[in-house]
């Protein structure tokens, strides 16, 4: 990492800023659609590089003051990140799980070790609590003190291997740590206010906590600390003096795996307002670097920098499923076709930059175009860092419905906003066959097939193309000087869509342009997209609705950073 200059940004709630390169970006009915958003790659915008930027630039300090854990990796410890105001610590329970009870499924009840982001730094009765908790998960509860609950399963495999390995003094094999990339997985990840943690209203003004999902990015990155010094602990255990750490190059090989399913889905449907400024905060920055009327010599080798680690993460990605097998052999081809044009870059156009771009707009497949995207953004973050202050919303601003408009202009906006959905005919089976709902013993988001499964009847408002329509057709009832209160006290049933409809003109990435029960709908799309505003690498799909990620990889260490190098921490306890 290096230190990025900052640019202060008004908030993307305020409807009249960010007007720079209106022009440029790119259009909602061409970056809104599913193919394109699940094909997305991770950006310098993305939330756990803006976490890492911010441990740079502040000079956060890191500690590891407590780690009890024996010699069959039972046990507790403590990871302390301090920064400029406050200091957050990861508790992390390890425990002995018998093999058949490793499961990735959410419906699991025990894992090879469970964590928690504490606010401060816990004493004795904390650790307590939490201990009684914590490894409960669901069963458990935890407090307003705490800003996430997380689980953790090894990959038995490669976890296996490298203890054995360090134990007899030598490193683990670069295949095997290449075929997998981490030594764990989390399952899940739980935040704002789920289980009694802290909701996000409580810490949305800490500076450190403005961009979404940093508790969440803080806890996986010193969870992947967890996972490098727990295998070491147990080589030490089991090798003794023979034992030894992992070699930097290859522990930088490692990141934190992940396991999702549908449960994180409809996050991007139901947070209209913050969807919409993740994607025009991106799009912002393509437009800014486009506009851009020169390559300088530091940028142009930055951007051949990116482009082979880029090459590096292509050539580890695997997958197993037929469609993603597809997409990667199309980037793959994708990616010869860019080094030879960076070969010839910059050309003599106008804007090279945006030359660039338009050539990969018809040279490139999906995947490739969201690639090079990501590859755009890597050389100027003098230009575009600042605007990651900008992704976060107050979506309260969009809840008040104007009951004084007519009903005329109502259907004006959904003319000019919704077009995309009004031309879906849902009189047609497959246009409708699925439907979303919550699980009663999980209480989590599942996808049905109407007519087969059964919750029909509860189905969740997640379809926003069939409640356009459905507004459409009952306002054609309605004279076009009546007012929208009026309809509404006649049918509030279309409350939810009407306050969707009269927020798309100040939020015009807001909406998904594609129909979410249709048979052909891939929900492992909406995973990627928010997966890659996350950060994730290797989208790995094991089926429409469940895939594995990987995070972390190729960052550096919580306890490795140059400003701990002289404190030092403290060695794994031999055995």
């Amino acid at each position: 990492m290096r230190r990025i200059g900052s640019i202060v940004e008004m908030p993307l709630q305020e409807p009249n800023i960010m007007t720079m390169q209106d022009t440029n970006r790119r259009a909602p009915s061409e970056v809104m659609r599913l193919a394109r958003m699940g094909s997305a790659h991770p950006t310098r915008l993305s939330f756990l590089r803006v976490l890492l930027r911010r441990v740079e630039d502040e000079g956060w300090h890191f500690t590891r003051p407590i780690w009890e854990v024996d010699d069959r990796g039972v046990g507790r410890a403590v990871y302390c990140a301090k920064g400029p105001e406050r200091t957050y610590s990861l508790v992390a329970f390890a425990h002995d799980l018998p093999e058949d009870m490793r499961s990735d499924r959410v419906i699991a009840t025990a894992w090879d070790a469970t964590f928690t982001l504490f606010d401060g730094i816990p004493d004795e009765k904390d650790l307590a609590r939490l201990e009684q908790n914590v490894p409960l998960q669901e069963a458990g509860r935890i407090s307003s003190r705490e800003l996430s609950l997380s689980r953790a399963n090894r990959s038995v495999r490669l976890f296996n291997h490298v203890v054995d390995r360090l134990s007899k003094g030598l490193q683990p094999d670069l295949l095997e740590i290449e075929a997998v990339g981490y030594l764990m997985r989390t399952t899940a990840v739980y935040g704002a206010g789920k289980f009694g943690a802290a909701d996000h209203e409580d810490i949305r003004d800490r500076p450190e906590m403005a961009t979404p999902f940093q508790a969440e990015m803080l806890s996986v990155w010193l969870t992947r600390q967890f996972t490098v010094d727990i295998a070491e602990h147990l080589a030490v255990c089991k090798g003794n003096e023979k034992a030894v750490r992992l070699a930097g190059d290859i522990k930088a090989r490692l990141g934190v795996g992940n396991s999702t399913g549908l449960g994180m889905a409809p996050f991007i449907v139901r947070h209209p307002v913050l969807l919409n400024n993740w994607m025009m905060v991106r799009e912002e920055a393509l437009a800014r670097v486009r506009s851009l009327p020169e390559v300088t010599d530091q940028a142009k080798a930055a951007l051949h920098q990116a482009f082979r680690k880029a090459q590096v993460n292509l050539a580890q990605w695997t997958s197993a499923h037929p469609l993603q097998v597809e997409k990667l052999n199309d980037l793959r081809t994708d990616f010869q076709l860019i080094e030879h044009k960076l070969l010839a870059f910059p050309s003599d156009a106008r804007r090279p930059w945006d030359a660039l771009w338009h050539w990969g707009e018809q040279a490139l497949s999906l995947e490739g175009q969201e690639a090079l995207l990501s590859l755009l953004l890597e050389p100027h973050g003098e230009l575009i860092d600042g605007l990651s202050a900008c992704m976060s919303a107050d979506e309260a601003v969009s809840f008040r419905i104007d009951g004084a408009m007519r009903v005329q202009n109502l259907r004006a906006l959904l003319k000019d906003n919704y077009d995309w959905a009004l031309n879906i005919d849902f009189t047609r089976t497959e246009n409708g066959v699925r439907f979303w709902y919550v699980s009663e013993e999980k209480l989590e988001p599942r996808l049905g097939d109407r007519g087969v499964d059964e919750g029909a009847e509860r189905e969740q408002p997640l379809c926003i193309a069939r409640l356009a329509c459905e507004l459409h057709a009952d306002l054609c009832a309605f004279a076009e000087d009546d007012s929208v209160a009026a309809f509404l006290l006649r049918h509030p049933e279309h409350r939810y869509i009407v306050r969707r409809v009269q927020a798309a003109p100040k939020y015009p990435y807001a909406e998904i342009q594609d129909n979410l029960i249709a048979s052909d709908m891939l929900p492992i799309d909406l995973m990627r997209c928010k997966l890659a505003f996350f950060g994730a690498t290797h989208f790995d799909p094991r089926s429409d609705k469940w895939v594995r990620i990987c995070l972390f990889q190729g960052e550096p260490y919580p306890l490795d950073q140059a400003l701990n190098r002289e404190a030092g921490h403290e060695t794994a306890r031999s055995c």
